[in-house]
């Protein structure tokens, strides 16, 4: 029965859901007409809130492909992929692959999203390439379906916001003083919610692996590791680009600044130090500054989706937070319409799947925070919710619906050389069983 509807929904997702481009510019069209209906804008002020938003999201955009070039870079070195082959050969079955990848991807995006996005990709890849039977569009869907609990984590761009005092202006007044991550990723909701996640989810995403009839396996010959190329020692150029003192000095800078981020700012691990890491460790295991130019120009072939479509999803963002003149947004109608209907015990379900609906459109944490924090924050204060649970509630809501929003599997499926349709099919499952888990925890907590 239950491979039955998972096959259901793989069929019903391969058939319809458009490539990840066209579905970004259907939600355009989509976000275009609701906000016209809903704010009472004209199509003139809501293409100007488009194209006002189109080019907000390049510094958010560049870090993506940094995300998917520099983890890919750092992978292609001789001792990385030793260490995903070991990790790989732990698996002695088409099953324990599948389980092995959803419960290393899962505590990875925990750590940090960033990092999970591409060690759960490549380890996916890497048990494609050992082990015989494995389905490959679960594998590259059981990875992405860690990135669930990213919100929940050590990296969770909301509870690290109003960790601090200077994040809580969208907060409208409502929370005052910083919120203790004791009292958010620590808490014993979040906890209990990430544990629960990471102990049934890699279970389901085995028990999803379809019969030997319906498997699906990659061609061996499309994951054969390229040959390191050699490169001539003759000329002075040769010789500067093979420099080990080069590269030795490259390196002791890159680390020391390392070295000096965690020594003044503790376990900080946003995106620019996580791709400094990338970056640098990936020039280390290289071995030279050549050899590393080569890895990212490879992995580079893999960033054409980032680029053509966030751009878009920048203009949706702009559609979705532009006010008419009296500062009413589409947004702001979603979240306020399931602030209408809730009491203090059902705030935090309504905000969390309020959260996952806006999610489809601001697919960004801080996008999001900056979106829903100034309507549900002062909300779940005068229904006496407290502000640490109404922040992760639109903290998992936010993380919910990427399970079926192909924005945020871009870096993975461009080092699978998958698309969105290969794998979403099987998120539906992931998004059904993330979601009954993260409302009991907030309906027991």
């Amino acid at each position: 029965m239950f491979k039955k509807f998972t096959n259901g929904c793989v069929t019903i997702v391969n058939k319809y859901l458009p490539d990840p481009f066209l579905f970004a510019v259907i939600l355009t069209f989509i976000v275009f007409l609701m906000g016209i209906a809903f704010t009472g804008q004209g199509p003139v002020d809501m293409i100007k809130h488009w194209g006002n938003g189109f080019w907000a999201l390049l510094a958010f955009s560049m870090q993506m492909v940094l995300v998917l070039v520099l983890g890919s870079a750092m992978a292609q070195a001789p001792v990385f992929k030793k260490i995903l082959k070991n990790f790989a050969s732990l698996a002695k079955s088409p099953g324990s692959a599948i389980l092995i990848t959803t419960f290393v991807a899962t505590v990875a995006c925990w750590i940090n999203w960033g990092f999970g996005l591409i060690i759960g990709a490549l380890l996916a890849k890497e048990m494609a390439r050992q082990v015989k039977g494995v389905d490959y569009r679960l594998l590259i869907a059981s990875a992405y379906s860690g990135f669930i609990v990213w919100h929940g984590g050590l990296s969770g761009s909301i509870p690290l916001t109003i960790a601090s005092a200077s994040g809580l202006g969208a907060t409208a007044g409502a929370v005052t003083e910083p919120v203790a991550t004791s009292l958010t990723i620590f808490s014993p909701l979040n906890l209990a919610i990430s544990v629960a996640i990471l102990v049934a989810m890699p279970f389901v995403t085995k028990a999803m692996h379809p019969t030997p009839e319906n498997t699906i396996v990659v061609d061996p010959s499309l994951l054969k590791e390229e040959a390191i190329k050699e490169h001539a020692n003759i000329t002075p150029a040769d010789k500067m680009e093979n420099s080990k003192i080069t590269w030795g000095l490259t390196v002791l800078m890159g680390f020391g600044y390392i070295v000096y981020h965690f020594y003044t700012k503790g376990f900080d691990l946003g995106l620019n130090i996580v791709n400094f890491i990338f970056m640098f460790v990936g020039i280390l295991l290289h071995g030279t500054l050549r050899r590393y130019i080569d890895a990212i120009i490879e992995a580079a072939k893999g960033a054409s989706g980032i680029i053509l479509q966030f751009p878009f999803y920048a203009g949706i963002m702009g559609m979705m937070t532009g006010g008419n003149v009296d500062g009413v947004s589409l947004a702001g109608v979603i979240s306020n319409g399931f602030v209408s209907i809730s009491t203090a015990k059902t705030f935090p379900v309504f905000t969390y799947l309020s959260a996952g609906i806006v999610n489809f459109f601001v697919p960004s944490g801080g996008g999001q925070w900056a979106v829903q924090g100034p309507i549900m924050m002062p909300a779940g204060q005068a229904l006496g919710v407290p502000a640490a649970k109404t922040a992760m509630a639109i903290a998992w809501g936010d993380a919910w619906t990427n399970m079926i929003q192909p924005f945020w599997a871009l870096p993975a499926l461009g080092i699978a050389g998958l698309g969105a349709r290969d794998i979403m099919g099987y998120c539906v499952i992931t998004l059904l069983l993330g979601g009954i888990i993260t409302i009991a925890g907030f309906l027991i907590f």
